[in-house]
């Protein structure tokens, strides 16, 4: 029992290239607008969190998509309200 437990807790070569791709997404959008920046930040954050969440039920591929999706489409939304609001419009 105790060996599964430990098995399901370790990262495969996809969940490491998922990391990898989430950092350089994020790190990658220094120079871009606020919502291109924040889209792509945000999808780089929820991969992150979605890995984490879905590794804990044995589905860390899935969890990083839902994340990635979830966390674009909140990050383009903030970064746009933010370059509105520096904007005055």
């Amino acid at each position: 029992m105790l060996a599964a437990t430990r098995e399901k807790g370790r990262f495969n070569r996809s969940g490491l290239s998922a990391v990898a791709i989430a950092g350089a997404l994020t790190l990658g959008s220094a120079g871009c607008n606020n919502a291109l920046e924040g889209g792509l930040s945000g999808a780089g954050l929820g991969a992150l969190a979605g890995m984490a969440i879905g590794s804990a039920f044995g589905h860390m591929g899935t969890g990083a998509a839902i994340g990635a999706a979830a966390g674009a489409l909140g990050g383009v939304v903030i970064g746009d309200q933010n370059q509105r609001r520096s904007n005055g419009e």
